[in-house]
């Protein structure tokens, strides 16, 4: 079909007329096409039996009453008691389905329901008799039977059973001695006729020097336990006069002297030895202090000079690490005049000494022991570790034995110990030009306040004592004399300036 197609019978006045009538959305010319034949796909006979018309019914209904010829009639049943019960309506209602809640008539059953504890789930356990009795079989008596009708059904003539036992002692008397000709070469690597001998004590080797110096010192270093309530400690000690007086760090028995209840603080000596201590007086600036004991018989230190200690020296660490009594490490003095501040939590300690350093193993526990020299001298008693571990790793501090010399004997004497000091905190400062301690605030009426000396003063040497840092100026102070002028250089505003100042008595 052409797009110039016309309609048998359309002359142009009628398309005029068909294009007025649809107006401009179809136009004039526009060709006008027959309609389509209508497509009805074969249909096959189990689809028309599925769904197509039951037979003689032509209408889309069929009339009420209609019905299959095929199709047998229904049959409607009696509703299930339970349904019935559930969704019937009440007796002696006709109107409607709906049940007053609060008028509810009472269901009677016609009949008890069956005694079936399956259908009542409020039934008990019951056993019920069995379904059929089990009859009662007798067996006739039979008798026992024997080793050989057990083992080989009887069938084995008993000279044959005895010659099959013999024959098998024989196998096995034979394994034996095969086995013990197998093993006999063992006797090659053990043997009852060898004895193993010591040697000791016919010739005299002679002790190694730690040995005797441990053997001089252990029994005049003790362990010291502190018990605040629940709450306990230990440390070491060093005994210093026969009458009794030991000296210790103070942060070890620091929790007893502060406790509002008091504390308990004891003793145990070398031999096993334990007494309770009582405290002479404390030093909260040097860490030190001192006890005493009522005993006698008891061996005393022997004190050295700092004077007399070289970095290098032999050293060896006497006191009770980590709970264990009498421990004898060994090291070495590596450093001398080291500042090092001393505070920690649970203690009143707040001090910086002039530390003897060595890298004999201190833990715990150490605290206040001896650092003895080779010639079981005391040259320091413990203090103090560095490590970043928080073990033995690392290095150990020592008050040197001037400075606990000075202080046990002015506590001994008068129970306090009173330090100079000049009136100023000071901060470290390090730069291009010098370092030392810049006086951050002078106290008013003090002695660096008398003197002179002002805020922003770095202070670089206090007597003969070269200052480089906040630490070392509290230990140079420590160093004077109180009420004894002392010569101080600082640097003020570039200029290297000189004041005399005289310590006070804390």
């Amino acid at each position: 079909m052409t797009a110039d197609y016309k309609t048998p019978g359309t002359d142009a006045a009628e398309s005029d007329a068909r294009a007025s009538e649809d107006g401009a959305l179809r136009p004039a010319d526009a060709p006008r096409l027959d309609p389509r034949p209508v497509y009805r796909p074969q249909i096959d006979a189990a689809s028309s039996r599925a769904f197509g018309r039951p037979g003689g019914v032509t209408g889309s209904f069929a009339p009420s009453g209609a019905q299959r010829e095929s199709e047998p009639a229904v049959k409607v049943r009696a509703p299930d008691p339970v349904l019935a019960e559930a969704f019937g309506r009440p007796p002696g209602e006709t109107e409607t389905i709906q049940r007053d809640p609060h008028n509810t008539p009472e269901v009677v059953p016609d009949e008890a329901p069956p005694a079936d504890p399956w259908r009542n789930p409020e039934a008990g356990v019951e056993l019920g008799s069995p379904a059929l009795h089990a009859r009662e079989r007798t067996e006739p008596p039979a008798p026992a039977l024997t080793a050989r009708e057990v083992l080989f059904g009887g069938k084995v003539a008993p000279r044959a059973l005895a010659t099959l036992g013999a024959l098998a002692l024989a196998i096995g008397l034979i394994g034996g001695l095969l086995a013990a000709v197998i093993t006999a070469d063992r006797s090659s690597l053990t043997s009852q006729r060898v004895t193993l001998a010591q040697n000791g004590g016919d010739e005299d080797l002679g002790q190694s020097q730690v040995a005797q110096v441990a053997d001089a010192v252990l029994p005049a270093v003790v362990s010291i336990q502190v018990a605040v309530g629940d709450q306990g400690s230990t440390g070491s000690g060093v005994v210093i006069d026969g009458a009794g007086y030991i000296v210790t760090n103070n942060h070890v028995i620091s929790a007893a002297a502060t406790a509002p209840d008091g504390g308990k603080i004891q003793v145990i000596f070398a031999d096993g030895t334990k007494t309770e201590a009582q405290i002479v007086g404390r030093d909260i600036k040097m860490d030190l202090a001192v006890l005493k004991v009522a005993a006698d018989n008891l061996t005393v230190a022997e004190l050295g000079r700092s004077e007399d200690v070289q970095v290098g020296e032999d050293v060896v660490a006497v006191g009770s690490p980590l709970g264990l009594s009498k421990t004898v490490t060994r090291g070495i003095v590596s450093a001398l005049h080291r500042p090092m501040r001393l505070s920690g939590e649970g203690s009143d300690t707040n001090a910086v000494i002039d530390a003897v350093q060595t890298d004999a193993a201190i833990n715990h526990g150490n605290s206040g022991g001896a650092l003895v020299d080779d010639t079981g001298r005391v040259i320091g008693i413990n203090t103090a570790m560095l490590s970043e571990s928080g073990g033995s790793v690392g290095l150990g501090f020592a008050i040197p034995i001037d400075d606990v010399t000075t202080v046990a004997q002015t506590l001994i004497r008068d129970g306090e110990m009173h330090h100079p000091e000049i009136g100023v905190n000071a901060r470290t400062v390090v730069n291009d030009n010098t370092s030392g301690a810049e006086v951050a605030n002078v106290q008013s009426d003090s002695p660096a306040a008398q003197a002179g000396i002002v805020e922003k003063d770095v202070i670089v040497k206090v007597g003969d004592r070269t200052v480089t840092s906040a630490d070392e100026l509290v230990v140079a102070v420590n160093l004077q004399k109180i009420g004894q002028p002392v010569r101080v250089q600082l640097i003020r505003e570039g200029r290297l300036v000189d004041v005399d100042v005289t310590p006070a008595s804390d």
